[in-house]
């Protein structure tokens, strides 16, 4: 791989000073508003030659004889231009082009959230393989504060929510550790300890120009993406001066605070125009709240009963900024370098009071059930809010270069990422209690219920005792370094226009988790508990919207716990608990890539792309072994691994008509193990219990087809069909197994991850997107956005003993996704009602059906209107989860709550400024 970066190093360096017999043409596309229009065609009939401008509305027609030419520009929602270019030898001519809207939709200007759908439809129609896309004004027209909340828009896309924020994706049927995130084409390392996938909502919306989804990567993409690789695209490279921002102010009425939200974005050129900055900022401060019931069920399908039910209240700050910058420098007309830079930064000051109550075993006849254990647990922070700070980072700097040598076309990037998460001081502090029984009511399993039969044993008083005293400290670093090269190099032109490509790269990552966790001694508990049971709340509210039969409790408050402190010797005495350092890991991953893809123009209607891709990768895990009968901790031997996977690509693309296309890809991707999941890692409890990481684990990989058709239409709009299939080998999954025989030793519990087996995964997707401009008078405003997905998955091979033969679906694959959208645009008003909803699947297997997890259907409805009353001004208002969905999970069969989350609707209305 060394030697391929040197011969791409050799051969860029090699046309440095060639004298070329052709010349080329480059410039950009803008609007009246100086803003890019990604995915516009230029092209000249003449000669037959064109091309499409890339994301930020440049592009580049290299190559070409000497000469005059006409090139015109066309633009669905914009009227066509036409331009004179005279070409020199061994020149670079530039040809820049501003579009006024066009008048399509009978006499209605496209403005507003329609050139947001305008240029997101020209920059997918103009790809060579299979995407969705979105635009920055047009996200603006949904309710959507983070990434994740606009991702669900998309064909195939539905989100996992925590807090009623979208934080994690499944695309087409797979789960989010199967699909990436990247910002400008490099993937985001994950914050959180044992997993890959990206915390979506990091990011804040309002920062990203363009979400670009792609369901079928390209040669030159990372390959580790089997469901998709959503690649977010900063804000960069203005045509001019340019202020955007807005304010709001909202209520959620749960946590019963205000919130509010701000950015502001400026962008401007300097040095006559040879550089060129777009810096940006936004905050989001969000109260918020859940309230929640979570329960456990034991026994059969025919005989079950309630194991355990715990109500919890959740109370969070979420505060949320992200900023910004990217400069363009403009050396000459042939080469510019790039400098970007953005931070996110996300705080979660959490709360939580939970009442646990468990049985030891089935009721009685009369209903009774024996008390396995009573808990109240409150958890705080030792800071100046008393909650437990989860402290999330992600930042992502880089440097690039693009180059025309001639006809050859060079690209180069060094870019460096991290992202973090701290958990500094968090505390628990945990009483229990064994004198009363249970009595429950399980007559309806979606509402179990379960309370102590002494009712004088409620609240917390002198009955209950000290069980647990905690303070831990949580790390979790992940780094990536990444050097790149591409050069594209055009051969021929006309009816058979083509460009080889090629390139090399090398990615380096390391993470590491270092957690701390101390059991504090009280030298004086009698003393401590009078103090501790003189400081409760009673946590319980009349509006509990899981309902109101359910109780949180009384607790010792967030004040007293977080005020306490543990550093007074006279008082407390810090043990540690070596338990909990099990957990803690390094691991480091190195994948070195290379890839050739041709692509291939074949006369008028036919397009190609046809590639291979090599990805080799070396990882080294070290982690910790813990024994609790011994009393040990001990590093376990450093695991080293390394695979190599050869990627095969072809996409084909078809032209109908001018407007109509047919899509045809068979791609070859993998996803990588968690980085956890490989860590060589033993925890063993009381003797006969022990969890297992898995150096051994193969990579997830795909063979993909997909087959699609889309017609755009003139009036801002499409309408597609399409099928996927993916044949997918090794997904992993956790075996669990009670009493089971491992190397010899039989455990009570048994627990690691494995290679699961084989999916047969393939779907079927609709998509529908049209201004109604056939109706008569003013309904001619109102426009149509909808999609819908069905996804079938079967597994074969199941690896987990005594559920070979079961007939199941891969976890993270619901069978239905449906997204609808109405709205009503004049040049001042915009109103959309946004439906969405995903049905149930699978999402974490046990040994036995009747344990297992499935994440419920959702129906989720949001409402935004706004109000331009300036050019410049605007002012708007959204109402998110109008239908007050809640976060469910079942066990085994839909009619058993395993949990039931809700978060209430929340509003708020705002002022957005445009310059």
């Amino acid at each position: 791989m060394k030697k391929l970066f040197l011969f791409l190093t050799l051969l860029m360096l090699s046309v440095f000073g060639l004298k070329a017999q052709t010349g080329n043409i480059r410039g950009r596309v803008l609007d009246a508003n100086n803003l890019s229009l990604p995915g516009a065609s230029i092209y000249t009939e003449d000669f037959n030659i064109g091309t499409f401008t890339d994301v930020n509305g440049h592009y580049i027609i290299s190559g070409i004889q000497a000469g005059e030419y006409q090139l015109k520009v066309s633009y669905i929602g914009f009227q066509p231009m036409v331009l004179k270019a005279i070409v020199k030898s061994g020149k670079t001519t530039i040809v820049d082009f501003k579009l006024d809207p066009g008048m399509g939709l009978d006499e209605i200007t496209i403005t507003g959230g329609l050139q947001g759908q305008s240029k997101a439809l020209n920059q997918q129609k103009s790809n060579g393989n299979i995407t969705n896309v979105i635009a920055a004004d047009q996200v603006g027209k949904f309710p959507d504060a983070n990434i994740g909340d606009a991702l669900k828009r998309i064909p195939g896309i539905n989100v996992q929510y925590d807090q009623g924020e979208a934080r994690f994706g499944n695309i087409r049927g797979t789960a989010p550790q199967y699909n990436s995130v990247t910002i400008n084409g490099e993937r985001i390392p994950s914050a959180e300890a044992e997993i890959r996938s990206i915390q979506l909502d990091l990011v804040p919306s309002d920062m990203i120009q363009t979400i670009e989804v792609n369901k079928a990567v390209t040669p030159n993409m990372d390959a580790d993406a089997i469901g998709a690789s959503v690649n977010l695209v900063t804000l960069s490279e203005p045509a001019g001066e340019r202020i955007s921002g807005s304010v709001a102010a909202g209520y959620n009425g749960l946590a019963k605070q205000a919130n509010y939200t701000a950015n502001i974005i400026y962008g401007n050129r300097f040095v006559r125009d040879k550089i060129g900055m777009t810096i940006g900022a936004s905050i989001n401060n969000n109260n918020l709240g859940s309230d929640n019931v979570e329960a456990e069920w034991d026994g059969d399908d025919n005989n079950y009963y309630l194991k355990e039910l715990q109500v919890r209240q959740y109370y969070l700050q979420r505060l949320r900024q992200s900023y910004s910058g990217s400069f363009d420098f403009k050396l000459n007309e042939n080469h510019n370098l790039y400098l970007k830079g953005m931070y996110n930064r996300r705080k979660d000051w959490e709360n939580r009071y939970r009442n646990i109550l468990a049985a030891d075993d089935a009721p009685a006849p009369n209903g009774i059930y024996p008390i396995d254990k009573a808990e109240r647990e409150t958890k705080a922070g030792g800071n100046n809010k008393n909650a437990r700070l989860e402290d999330q980072q992600m930042m992502q700097f880089s440097l690039n270069g693009e180059h025309l040598m001639g006809k050859i076309k060079a690209d180069w990037g060094l870019s460096y990422s991290k992202a973090s998460e701290d958990r500094p001081l968090e505390r628990y502090i945990n009483f229990t209690m064994e004198q009363s029984d249970l009595k429950g009511d399980v007559t309806d399993p979606k509402k179990p219920f379960m309370t102590l039969l002494d009712e004088s044993l409620q609240d917390l008083n002198s009955s209950w005792e000290l069980d647990e005293l905690t303070e831990e400290n949580q790390n979790t670093e992940d780094v990536d370094m990444v050097a790149k090269l591409n050069i594209e190099i055009p051969m021929a032109s006309g009816d058979f226009k083509n460009a080889l490509k090629l390139g090399a790269k090398y990615k380096s990552k390391n993470k590491e988790r270092d957690n701390n966790f101390f059991d504090i001694q009280i030298k004086d508990e009698d003393a401590f508990l009078v103090d501790a049971l003189s400081n409760t709340k009673n946590q319980s509210k009349d509006d509990f919207m899981p309902g109101d039969k359910y109780n949180v409790g009384t607790f010792v408050t967030k004040e007293y716990l977080g005020s306490i402190d543990f550093n007074d010797a006279d008082m407390f005495e810090k043990e540690a608990n070596y338990a909990e350092y099990a957990g803690n890991f390094n691991a480091s991953e190195n994948i070195t890539a290379g890839y050739i893809m041709l692509d291939q123009k074949l006369g008028n209607k036919w397009s190609a792309i046809i590639g291979l891709r090599l990805e080799h990768t070396t990882t080294e895990n070290k982690g910790k072994k813990w024994d609790d009968d011994a009393e040990v901790l001990s590093d376990t031997p450093e695991e080293k691994n390394d695979y190599t996977n050869l990627l095969p690509n072809l996409h084909l693309k078809y032209k109908l008509n001018k407007n109509s296309i047919l899509r045809f890809a068979y791609t070859n991707t993998i996803a990588r193990p968690d980085y956890f999941k490989l860590v060589p890692f033993q925890e063993i409890e009381d003797g006969d219990e022990i969890s297992l990481g898995n150096p051994d684990l193969e990579p997830t990989t795909s063979a993909n087809f997909d087959l699609m058709a889309e017609h755009y239409f003139k009036s801002i709009g499409i309408v597609s069909a399409g099928f996927f299939y993916k044949d997918i080998h090794d997904f992993i999954v956790h075996e669990r197994h009670n009493d089971y025989t491992y190397e010899g030793t039989e455990w009570h519990k048994f627990e690691r991850p494995i290679n699961g087996g084989d999916v047969s995964l393939w779907g079927l997707e609709f998509s529908a997107q049209r201004q109604l401009d056939f109706l008569p008078g003013f309904l001619k405003r109102l426009g149509l956005y909808t999609n819908y997905t069905y996804t079938h998955s079967a597994i074969t091979n199941f690896n987990i003993e005594d559920r070979e033969d079961e007939n199941l679906s891969m976890p993270g694959s619901p069978e239905h996704t449906l997204n609808a959208s109405i709205s009503y645009e004049t040049s001042k008003f915009t109103g959309r009602l946004s439906f969405n909803y995903a049905s149930s699947f699978m999402d974490e297997f046990d040994d036995e059906a009747f344990k297992d997890i499935y994440y419920d259907e959702v129906t989720y409805l949001d409402l935004n209107l706004s109000y331009a009353f300036h050019k410049n001004y605007m002012v708007y208002t959204d109402f998110n989860n109008l239908l007050n969905q809640p976060l469910r999970y079942f066990q085994g069969k839909s009619n058993r709550t395993y949990q039931m989350e809700y978060y209430g609707t929340t509003a708020k209305i705002g002022l957005k400024l445009n310059f």
